[in-house]
């Protein structure tokens, strides 16, 4: 009797508390109002904002992407979905963003470095990788295959290409701003414009100068 006796003090106690937690203070009432409010506005939002763009014809953010597929490149597009490589990487804007984004990688590596790439990824981009390389690395398959099928799907990699200034090109936008140039010459360190270039004033290389290099 005396153990069912505690038992039902404490439970009797429990529902006490859960009863004066389940009170809200005035300041907790304003706090869930305010993000109830917010929440409701996010929602709100977000449907308008897809209804926006389900229904234009133009799209709501500028295309920095963009590809202009050869023969080779389209094939080398049905191996890449084949191989699924698109389930690690996102490319022509589908797949996953487990691995790195390939859209625009055309413009940040040439066909010669993405073909030994394939081949030998470690040696190629000269520090450990994560899952190309070596079994029992995941994506080990891709050195084990054909080289002409590495091939293929390299030059569709290549043609993967970004617009100057885009977060995937190598290169700032062809615009200058001139507010921009006087602040850096003004305020920029004399270490600073010893280190580093400006790449838009450098004359673009011809074929031959980057195949020497």
């Amino acid at each position: 009797m005396s153990l069912l006796f505690i038992l039902e003090y404490l439970s009797d106690g429990f529902e006490a508390n859960m009863k004066k937690s389940q009170a809200f203070k005035s300041g907790e009432k304003i706090m869930f109002i305010i993000f109830g409010v917010f929440f409701l506005l996010a929602v709100v939002a977000y449907v308008a904002m897809e209804s926006i763009r389900h229904s234009s014809k133009e799209p709501m953010f500028k295309q920095t992407t963009h590809d202009n597929f050869t023969k080779e490149g389209k094939a080398g597009s049905v191996l890449y979905h084949k191989a699924n490589c698109n389930s690690c990487h996102r490319a022509l804007q589908t797949g996953t963003s487990m691995g790195l984004s390939l859209d625009g990688i055309g413009s940040l590596h040439d066909l010669k470095w993405l073909e030994a790439f394939l081949k030998n990824p470690e040696k190629t981009y000269g520090a450990p990788t994560l899952d190309h390389g070596f079994p029992p690395k995941e994506a080990a398959y891709v050195m084990q295959m054909p080289e002409k099928e590495r091939h293929l799907i390299a030059v569709f990699l290549s043609e993967l290409k970004a617009d100057a200034g885009s977060s995937e090109a190598p290169k700032p936008p062809p615009e200058r701003s001139e507010f921009i140039d006087n602040m850096v010459k003004t305020w920029a360190p004399k270490e600073w414009k010893e280190k580093y270039r400006d790449v838009r004033t450098e004359q673009p290389k011809s074929a031959k100068e980057s195949e020497k290099k």
